[in-house]
């Protein structure tokens, strides 16, 4: 079995929850623990790959998690940290599909 880790987080291929969903855990823990700072640029799909030897479908299924939950953007050059201010609320009014 081969553990990838940060701090005392680790990605186990073998483990139940998909190894995308394990990167963005370790991800978001970096953001919230202030590691990954609002506007910090994310290291590149690569750099993941190669950290923790994992597929780069899967750092891109993370970032997919990550941008659906506002914490990153993606741009052409990459993805970041999302600055505070950047943050859009949407209200969905009852009904509305």
């Amino acid at each position: 079995m081969l553990l990838r880790s940060f701090g005392a987080m680790t990605i186990d291929p073998s483990a139940d929850r998909p190894v995308y969903k394990q990167l963005a855990d370790l991800i978001r823990a970096r953001i919230q623990s202030g590691e990954y700072r609002p506007g910090q640029r994310l290291p590149a799909e690569n750099d993941f790959v190669a950290e923790y030897g994992i597929s780069r479908d899967s750092v891109r299924r993370a970032m997919a998690v990550l941008r659906g939950e506002g914490l990153i953007v993606t741009e052409l050059r990459g993805s970041r940290v999302r600055e505070v201010g950047e943050a859009v609320t949407l209200s969905i009014s009852p009904g509305t599909q």
